[in-house]
Order: structure tokens, then sequence, then C-alpha cells
């Protein structure tokens, strides 16, 4: 396999399943910190801080750092920010602490449920009527609708419950206007995390087990991408689509 600058790796279905850990995953982060390669964990989970998912990892077996982590949070900060230099934007959030603790730690933006900016939706457990309500009266006066991930699902245990895009496309119903997402598969997220390493596309390697977030999400910004087949998506699904660049059954398939 081609030697990379920068290896983007997800974290559910690809270092643990839930509670699970999964052993090949761990050993290829390990692999990694061996041979002197850089890495990213790179999740769409935003109902974590940085810190919370170092301990997650410390959990599983995997010492790291915050600065190894990338959420679609900070993505979405770091997004809100580039676009609007200099300004002070009122934010309207749905979301768990992850989400809330990275938006307003930065001073440009203050929490507004009359006249936002914009509409910002993570993944909330949480979710009522009344957050619902006041999300679309903020997009019917004119702020601008972002969602942090498009994942329909969350794979818990055996099931699948709503994920991220499933409560965007109540709002999305409810306003009329479609959001904007910013984490996988979008380019955004990735295109940031190559900025924040100084790493070109070409350099980059997205390892992932969910083809329509991780493996979509290199298609999109022109990174290669590995899938291993310990998490959602089956060799089979993979019939007539663009396959990844490469595929693997576990992680301990990989040669560095």
């Amino acid at each position: 396999m081609k030697k990379y600058q920068l290896y983007l790796i997800d974290l559910d279905g690809t270092i643990y399943r839930g509670k699970e850990t999964i052993e090949s995953g761990v050993r290829f982060v390990k692999r990694l910190d061996e041979a002197g390669l850089d890495y990213l964990f790179l999740t769409n989970n935003t109902t974590r801080t940085p810190e919370m998912v170092v301990e997650k990892l410390r959990g599983h077996g995997v010492e790291t750092t915050v600065d190894k982590i990338y959420t679609p949070s900070m993505a979405t900060a770091s997004y809100l920010l580039d676009r609007n230099p200099g300004k002070k934007l009122g934010l309207y959030i749905i979301g768990q602490v992850g989400l809330w603790k990275e938006l307003l730690q930065h001073p440009e933006f203050s929490y507004d449920e009359e006249h936002p900016d914009y509409v910002i939706v993570g993944m909330d457990t949480d979710l009522t009527y009344h957050k619902l309500m006041v999300a679309t009266r903020c997009i019917h006066r004119g702020a601008t609708f972002i969602g942090t991930n498009a994942d329909k699902n969350l794979p818990i245990g055996d099931e699948l419950r709503p994920g991220n895009g499933s409560l965007c496309a109540a709002l999305a119903v409810a306003s009329g206007q479609e959001p904007f997402y910013i984490g996988k598969p979008s380019k955004v997220i990735v295109d940031q995390a190559l900025e924040k390493w100084g790493v070109k596309a070409e350099e980059a390697l997205i390892v992932g087990d969910n083809y329509p977030t991780d493996i979509e999400a290199g298609i999109n910004s022109g990174v290669d991408t590995l899938l291993t087949l310990t998490g959602v998506t089956k060799k089979e699904e993979l019939v007539g689509l663009t396959p990844p660049t490469y595929i693997v059954s576990n992680l301990d398939e990989v040669e560095l």
C-alpha cells in the first residue's frame, strides 16, 4: 500500500463498536505510532468534547491527545469563523455538550433563540417539539440551517437508531430549507482537517467502516479511502458503487 502523510481514522465501527473494542483497529493505531506516522481521528460524533473522545479511546486501549481529535463541532466553528471574519454571530443550537461547548467557547458566537444568523443542528437524544418549533421559526426568519452531519442512523448494538440526519430531515420538512452539512461525507470537514495538518489531499488516507460517510467523504474530497469490513458496510453492498481505494476484512491486513 502507498505511504501516506496523514491517516484520517473513523472511530465507531473502526476502533470500537459501541462498548465493544475492535482489537484490529487498536493495533492499527499502535502500529502507526510505532512507525512514526501521523493520524487524526475524524469522527462524525458531536455529542462528546475532544476530551471525552480521548477518555472514550483510553477505555478501548488507545492513548491519544485532544490535538488528534477532529469533530464536526470543531469543523462547524471553523466554517463559520472563516466565512464571517470579524463578525459577531447569533446561533440557535440543537445538540449536546460536545457541540455547545465547542461553539460557545468562541467569543464571536452567542446563543440566540429569536433572530440568529444560523441554526446549528447536531445529534440530540433529548430533542423536543419545542426545540424543532424554535428552530423552524428562526429559519423562517432568515437563519441559515446547518447540520453537523447527515448520518440517518446510528448503529447501537443490533439496532439502528435515528441519527442526526433524521433529526435534520424533520426540520427540513418543517422549515422548507435543506441543511448545509459539515461532517462526513461532506468535503468541508475533510478539507479543514487537511488544512489543519498542512497535508495535500493526495497525501492522506481516510480509514473507516461506513461507505456512505467515510468512503464518500474521501471520494468527495479527492482523498484515497480504505474500507474496513468491521462495522456498518458489507462487501456485497459495494456492487455498482465507486470502489474504495482499498478494502480489508480488518485493519490487521493493512501493511504500513
